[in-house]
């Protein structure tokens, strides 16, 4: 086990990792934004603990509470994401299943407020980059467990606040797997804009604890947190919420367990790619240990049970897409397209009501809409519908006889940065 068994322990549910708003995350040693087994694992509970962790909103407080989009425009994506920890559990070994239960999660007091953005082709992209290539960006208040924002009128709804990015630290053969992988993946299109991965960058690395020419030579080979992967990571799951139970595979000694990228609430998919309402927070977690358990019950990925408590809209209006592309061209049972499809669609449909393009776009991406895998046999076409919540609105939005209201008159829009 680590020499640093005895840095910080936790019998209680006391906050373990405190972060400073205020204060840059390099200064704050129990965070990092990279993945790496050498990072340093500086605090410690045992199996059984509960306790408490504090996280900064994915960006580190680069994004502002104003009507200006170009801190999303000029958003320095090599920092991302901040993460705190690694957390160790004692006696956790590789092999083992690492089972953590989020007993509580909420917003930092000081920052009860979250956004929304899209990132401009240029720097980062989206899901649905071709369609909106400039940066935008929409602020939405947390009025207890409703949102709203000035940016995007007439919807408001309940959040189900989860952490999109958790997962425990990679041993050196799965770094160097990772980095193998999408290192190939990159070398096919090597200029393509957004690029095809997100590949080892020391620009703005933070590796926690990690001092001088370890901490170089490791920022120089640690995988970014841009993914989701075999140990959890980037997943963006909106279920994980308060009452989840997740297994993680362990392969490090002590597990590593690290988390951030809060999100007040989020569409399945977080289509706009700063795509949920991304906000600092806090969680209440406990930690135990299943000995052996990822060749016990055959895991190479996380399993999770999902929250108990979600959003009660259960009035939807449902939209299809297949395998056709915005073009006419058709591809062979391809979900990823579809899903494209049934957005596109729904976006068309709500500007019918007076909603621009990106007000729409931002609704898909931080409401609570699903999205589901809905036929994957019949060739071609595959078919992904997404299924919109009627009651977020403040007006109706069903179809009928008479046509659609235009409640919005264009004069309120999410702000855009053009590229400079």
């Amino acid at each position: 086990m680590p020499d640093t068994l005895q840095s910080h322990t936790s019998t209680a549910s006391n906050t373990l990792i405190s972060v400073d708003l205020s204060e840059s995350p390099h200064t704050n040693e129990n965070v990092h934004n990279r993945w790496h087994p050498d990072i340093p694992i500086n605090v410690w509970v045992e199996p059984g603990d509960d306790f408490r962790i504090e996280t900064y909103d994915w960006t580190g407080g680069q994004i502002k509470n104003d009507d200006d989009a170009s801190d999303v425009r000029d958003v320095e994506l090599e920092q991302v994401h901040y993460l705190s920890g690694p957390i160790g559990v004692k006696g956790a070994e590789p092999g083992d299943l690492l089972v953590v239960d989020i007993l509580d999660i909420g917003a930092k007091e000081e920052m009860l407020w979250g956004f929304n953005g899209f990132f401009s082709k240029q720097n980062g992209g989206g899901f649905l980059t071709e369609h909106f290539p400039e940066a935008q960006k929409s602020i939405w208040d947390i009025e207890g467990m409703f949102t709203k924002s000035r940016h995007v009128p007439g919807v408001k709804y309940a959040g189900l606040i989860h952490p999109g990015l958790i997962g425990c630290l990679p041993d050196r053969k799965m770094l160097d797997m990772w980095n193998s992988r999408e290192t190939a993946l990159f070398n096919t299109d090597p200029d393509r804009t957004p690029p095809l991965a997100a590949l080892p960058n020391t620009q703005s690395a933070h590796m926690g604890a990690m001092k001088g020419e370890a901490r170089d030579a490791a920022a120089a080979e640690a995988a970014r947190t841009v993914p989701p992967r075999e140990h959890g990571g980037n997943c963006d799951i909106k279920d994980l919420s308060r009452g989840s139970k997740i297994y993680f595979p362990v392969y490090v000694d002590g597990a590593g367990l690290s988390m951030g990228d809060l999100h007040f609430s989020q569409g399945d998919g977080e289509i706009t790619f700063c795509g949920a309402i991304e906000m600092a927070g806090w969680l209440h977690l406990k930690v135990e240990l299943i000995k052996d358990g990822m060749s016990k019950y055959g895991v190479k990925n996380p399993i999770f049970k999902p929250s108990p408590i979600t959003p009660a809209y259960n009035d939807y209006l449902i939209f299809e897409g297949i395998s056709v592309d915005e073009e006419g061209e058709q591809h062979y049972l391809d979900v990823h397209i579809a899903y494209r499809q049934a957005c596109l669609n729904a976006i068309e449909y709500l500007k019918k009501f007076g909603y621009s393009g990106a007000q729409a776009y931002a609704i898909l991406g931080t409401a609570p809409v699903q999205g589901h895998i809905s036929g994957v046999v019949d060739i071609p076409n595959a078919c992904a519908t997404l299924w919109l919540p009627n009651d977020i609105f403040e007006w109706d939005m069903m179809p009928n006889a008479d046509g659609p209201t235009k409640y919005l008159d264009g004069s309120i829009d999410v702000p855009l940065a053009p590229d400079l």
